[in-house]
């Protein structure tokens, strides 16, 4: 199941013998096993709340594991055992699947992962209920986003939602920091419209990326130096602004020669369906031969910065040139 559909099943179905956490959303991993701690209702967590390291679980450790996972808790109903990072060989499976087809009715066995890692698929093993804490899409972020705004008693607008997704790169963690921070500032009620969003939520410096080169493949020159100042003065530096630069008309000069649905490219390209849309809004402006002769000129610029031809900021100035007066 989805992260975001664990609360509606400990609601409906209860608590399971085994789950297995996993996915690269720290926040929702954070939040998943706070969710199961809480439906265990654990009074005495020092007795009750075990928490183990997979890599240490190795020769006896292992067994002492499996020997903990038939304890009995201490004054609470229920008893959790935790593991981070338990990423079992097929011979530790082998051990462990008895437990998982007959568990101790009174322990909660939960495994939070970051990601899958070599070793056995354990979601994919009979009696583990996997809970898929991945990086959600921009849709399921802004759906999942209403939610947080409605129970910080506020109201937010679809277009405020994307945008604010997109500020923050799709991190639910530091978009439940800045809803809690709006709702500080709109008090109860208050509504997040998306100029609320551009005046309050700090952009990330990926969106930031994203907005320069948009902003060179449409022409706005006075919009590409606000952000390339902006960019510069945080730490940015000249090459990897024209690095940016030369992946987004290399981008454009391959879409240029694609076609499919704009989340079919944005798996073929790896990135995201969004970003592939407005891509595509700007080949359109600016023609797929000028996409391309741009993405030769600027790679060019770059090899010859890298080379030691040419200085960072040197190379950067001919690749504005380029761009914006040739």
């Amino acid at each position: 199941m989805k992260f975001v559909q664990l609360a509606t099943s400990l609601k409906e179905e209860g608590l399971k013998p085994f789950y297995l956490i996993e996915g690269e959303e720290t926040f929702f991993r954070d939040r998943a096993l706070s969710a199961i701690r809480a439906a265990c209702a654990i009074a005495n967590p020092t007795l009750n709340d075990v928490r183990y390291e997979g890599d240490a679980l190795k020769g006896d450790a292992f067994f002492s594991f499996l020997s903990d996972l038939q304890t009995l808790p201490f004054f609470d109903e229920r008893r959790l055992v935790r593991v981070y990072e338990f990423y079992p060989t097929e011979r530790e499976w082998e051990l462990l699947k008895g437990y998982a087809a007959s568990p101790c009715p009174s322990t909660v066995l939960a495994v939070i992962n970051a990601g899958a890692k070599k070793g056995t698929d354990l979601k994919r093993k009979g009696g583990v209920t996997f809970v898929d804490c991945a990086r959600e899409s921009e849709e399921a972020l802004c759906r999942w986003l209403f939610g947080v705004a409605r129970r910080s008693g506020l109201e937010i607008d679809g277009e405020a939602a994307a945008l604010m997704v997109r500020y923050c790169n799709l991190d639910a963690a530091r978009m439940k920091l800045e809803v809690e921070k709006l709702s500080l500032l709109l008090g109860h009620g208050g509504r997040i419209t998306r100029q609320i969003v551009e005046d309050n939520v700090a952009k990330d410096v990926e969106y930031k990326i994203y907005e320069l080169t948009q902003a060179a493949s449409r022409r706005n020159a006075k919009a590409f130096f606000e952000i390339e100042g902006d960019l510069l003065e945080k730490g940015f530096d000249e090459a990897s602004v024209l690095a940016a630069l030369v992946s987004h008309f290399k981008t454009l000069s391959e879409l240029g020669g694609m076609r499919g649905t704009d989340a079919d490219l944005a798996a073929v390209l790896g990135i995201k369906p969004y970003a592939v849309k407005k891509n595509r809004e700007a080949l359109s402006r600016l023609g797929a031969d000028r996409a391309q002769a741009l993405y030769l000129d600027l790679y060019s610029l770059l090899s010859a910065f890298r080379s030691g031809q040419m200085k960072p900021d040197g190379a950067l100035h001919t690749a504005i040139a380029k761009i914006f007066f040739s």
